[in-house]
C-alpha cells in the first residue's frame, strides 16, 4: 500500500488508482528560456522516485508520466530579442540543457513530452468551451477566466478570494471583469511568436496549457499531479478551475507539492540570483548521484537547505553503499526501504534503511528504486579512469619491486595529494579517487 500526501485533503491518503489497467502522472515541467538551477531539479528527483515505486509496486499496471516542456512565454520572447534570435533557438538549447542536467542526476526521461507550442488547438478548443460554458470571456483579442464563476475556487490553496489576490501577481487591467480573472489568451504583437485564433492573433496564458495537455494525453482526471510548492497558487489553482469547469471532473485525484531548496533563508530562485546550477556542480567535480541522494536526504515536502556539508555526507555515504553493494546482482528490494518509500516518499528513513541493508543483493536492488546505482563499482571509484594515474600506479609498483621505497612513497604522496588513494592487495595495487 502507498500513501500521499494530497494537497487537496490535506492529508496521507491510501493512493488507489482509477484505472486496472494504467496509471497516470502528470508533473509541471520547465519553463526553458535559462539553465536549471538545483531547486529546479528536485521535482524532477522526486517524481522519478515516485514513478519508480509505482512501476515496482504496481507491476501489472502500465505508469504513464508526462512532464511538460513550456516553450512560449514571455521570458523566452525576452530572451530571444535580446540575443535576436527566433524563440524556438532558445527555447531549444535551453531543454536540451535541462535532459543532460537530470539525466546526470539519473532522471529518466518522461514518457510523454508535450510541449505548450505543439499543443495550441487543444488549448484554443478548451478555452471555446470555457466560454460556451459561461466560465470565459472575451475582451480587446484577450480571453480570461471568471473566477466568480467557479464556486470551488479556491478549495487547493484554502485561501479566501481576498487573499489570493493579495498572494498573486495581478494583473490590473480596465477590461478585467473582476481583478482575480487570469488570461487564457493574450494578443501578440505581429512582431512576436502567435498563432490565430476566434479572437485574434495571440499565445496562450500558462496556466491553460498544462490543463489542455493533461486532457490531450491522459484525460480529463488523472491520478497524480505533482509539482512544487510554488505552484500550488496562483498555477495549480487555476489548472484545477479550468478543468473542472471545462470538464464537470476534478482534474487530479492527488495533489503532490515538493518544497523549496534553499541556502538558509530564502528559495532558491532566478529572479534572486541565488541560484546554483547542476551544471555548475557537476563541473566542480560532485557525481550526478551524489546530487541525487542530497535532494533526496530530506522529506521532499520539507525545506531543503543547500550546504557543502550536505554534499560532503552524500558523496560519503554512497562510498560506503558502494563498497558494500560492489557488482553484486540485484536481490529483492528491502522490506524497510519500500515501507519509507510507500509512506509519502519518506525518502530519509529510505536511506537509512539503506545503510542497514546486509545482504549485497538486496542493497542493489533497493538503491536502485531510489535511482542509485547506475556505476559499477570500478567506475564509481575511478571515474572516468586516467591513463596516467595507470601509469604511476605501475612505476610505483616497479619501484617496490626494485625496493626504491623513497620513490615508491613519493608518487603515492603525489597521488595522494591529487585525490587519488592507492589501495595496496593481494591481487596488485588499485586506486580510486578520494
Amino acid at each position: 500500500m502507498i500513501r500521499l500526501y494530497d494537497t487537496a485533503m490535506r492529508e496521507k491518503r491510501l493512493f488507489e488508482p482509477a484505472d486496472d489497467k494504467r496509471i497516470t502522472m502528470y508533473v509541471c515541467g520547465p519553463t526553458v528560456y535559462g539553465r536549471a538551477h538545483i531547486g529546479n531539479a528536485r521535482p524532477a528527483v522526486v517524481f522519478d522516485v515516485l514513478r519508480r515505486l509505482l512501476k515496482h509496486s504496481y507491476p501489472e499496471r502500465e505508469v504513464v508520466y508526462a512532464r511538460n516542456i513550456t516553450d512560449v512565454d514571455d521570458k523566452i520572447i525576452d530572451a530571444a530579442r535580446a540575443e535576436e534570435v527566433d524563440p524556438s533557438v532558445i527555447t531549444a538549447r535551453y531543454e536540451q540543457a535541462y535532459l543532460e542536467d537530470m539525466r546526470a542526476l539519473g532522471v529518466q526521461d518522461p514518457d510523454l513530452a508535450p510541449h505548450a507550442t505543439q499543443e495550441i488547438g487543444p488549448m484554443i478548443a478548451m478555452i471555446a468551451g470555457l466560454i460556451d460554458k459561461g466560465h470565459a470571456y472575451a475582451v480587446e483579442g484577450h480571453v480570461l477566466f471568471d473566477v466568480a464563476s467557479d464556486p470551488d475556487y479556491g478549495s487547493l490553496s484554502r485561501r479566501d478570494r481576498e487573499a489570493m489576490l493579495a498572494g498573486a501577481r495581478v494583473e490590473v487591467a480596465p477590461y478585467k471583469r473582476a481583478p482575480g480573472d487570469f488570461v487564457l489568451w493574450k494578443p501578440s504583437a505581429p512582431e512576436v511568436i502567435g498563432w490565430d485564433s476566434p479572437w485574434g492573433r495571440g499565445r496562450p496564458g500558462w496556466h491553460i496549457e498544462c490543463s489542455a495537455m493533461i486532457r490531450a494525453h491522459l484525460g480529463e482526471t488523472i491520478d497524480i499531479h505533482g509539482g512544487g510548492i510554488d505552484l500550488v497558487f496562483p498555477h495549480h489553482e487555476n489548472e484545477a478551475a479550468q478543468s473542472r469547469c471545462a470538464h464537470g471532473a476534478p482534474l487530479a485525484r492527488y495533489w503532490l507539492h515538493n518544497g523549496f531548496v534553499d541556502f538558509g533563508s530564502e528559495k532558491m530562485s532566478k529572479s534572486l540570483g541565488n541560484v546554483v546550477t547542476p551544471q555548475e556542480l557537476l563541473a566542480a567535480g560532485h557525481k550526478g548521484e551524489v546530487l541525487r541522494l542530497a535532494l533526496l536526504s530530506t522529506h521532499y515536502r520539507s525545506p531543503l537547505p543547500w550546504t557543502e556539508q550536505l554534499i560532503t555526507q552524500s558523496k560519503a555515504t554512497l562510498e560506503g553503499l558502494y563498497r558494500r553493494a560492489a557488482d553484486a546482482e540485484p536481490g529483492e528490494v528491502a522490506a524497510g526501504v519500500l515501507e519509507a518509500l510507500a509512506d509519502d516518499l519518506n525518502t530519509p528513513l529510505a536511506i537509512a534503511r539503506l545503510v542497514q541493508v546486509e545482504s549485497a543483493g538486496a542493497l542493489r536492488a533497493s538503491g536502485a528504486l531510489l535511482g542509485l546505482f547506475s556505476s559499477t563499482a570500478d567506475e564509481w571509484f575511478r571515474g572516468d579512469g586516467d591513463a596516467d594515474v595507470d601509469a604511476r600506479v605501475v612505476a610505483r609498483a616497479e619501484a617496490k619491486k626494485a625496493r626504491d621505497f623513497a620513490t615508491a612513497d613519493r608518487i603515492r604522496d603525489e597521488l595522494r595529494a591529487e585525490g587519488i588513494l592507492l589501495e595496496d592487495g593481494p591481487q596488485g595495487t588499485t586506486w580510486r579517487r578520494a
